[in-house]
């Protein structure tokens, strides 16, 4: 049990949007749950952000919403399933992160990447999708998508938000100390020390994030806010924005 039941089936967030849950994986010995994004575009063709584990049921669930086309992996830990979505649908494009392509290399993945995402929404999304790519002073850049319509923010690991009742006993205080606790989750803390010297940047793309005005965020793991978007954005990344003047300025 991940606490996102019912698992591998798309649930609607609004007109054209979806979020899909899936089994908890391994990451470093640590189990972190799965979840996926879906985006019908206004042909009919499906924007598919860090797919997850494809089986016989979520396959043939998303076949009703579209046509897949686009495999989007977000940062360069995302990326693991996009293999046998793109061997199950040969029509696709899949898309790479800044530094996918390299960690897949190292891990000896199956993956092939068709195109590089940009630092601007690509043709085939742009007026539907905005985006942007938040980048880190290390190795974290991640890929962050506005769905204009249902005023849907998309992130991946820039915030985490886990639930207590959903993890272990042993896994909690990990997720405190890590920031990502619900309700006060946030980025974790060795990615927020990965930024500490591109602080103006992320502080300029953060505010992007507030200035498209978001009404909910999908996260990929945890409770993702269903409302008061913009709140939660102030809130998640206090530890590098302060307000003066109702103005997003400098923080410690």
């Amino acid at each position: 049990m991940t606490g996102y039941e019912p698992l591998n089936r798309p649930k609607r967030v609004d007109d054209n949007i979806w979020v899909v849950d899936g089994e908890a994986i391994s990451f470093y010995g640590l189990p972190y749950t799965t979840r996926m994004t879906i985006v019908r575009l206004s042909k009919g063709d499906l924007f598919v952000h860090s797919p997850i584990a494809l089986t016989k049921e979520l396959r043939r669930q998303v076949e009703k919403l579209g046509t897949v086309r686009h495999l989007v992996s977000p940062n360069w830990i995302h990326y693991a399933y996009i293999s046998e979505w793109a061997e199950a649908y040969p029509n696709t494009v899949a898309w790479a992160s800044p530094g996918v392509r390299g960690r897949a290399r190292k891990f000896r993945s199956p993956v092939v990447f068709d195109r590089d995402l940009g630092e601007a929404a690509e043709k085939e999304w742009s007026g539907q999708i905005e985006q942007m790519i938040v980048h880190g002073n290390v190795i974290h850049h991640e890929v962050v998508f506005f769905h204009i319509a249902s005023k849907t923010l998309i992130l991946t690991d820039l915030v985490e938000n886990f639930e207590a009742r959903n993890i272990s006993l042993w896994f909690r205080p990990l997720a405190w100390i890590g920031g990502i606790l619900d309700p006060d989750g946030k980025a974790p803390l060795d990615m927020r020390l990965g930024f500490f010297k591109g602080k103006s940047d992320l502080r300029g793309a953060v505010q992007k994030m507030i200035d498209w005005q978001p009404e909910r965020v999908i996260l990929s793991h945890g409770r993702w806010y269903q409302r008061d978007g913009v709140a939660e954005l102030r809130r998640a990344f206090r530890w590098v924005l302060k307000y003066r003047g109702g103005n997003c300025l400098g923080s410690t």
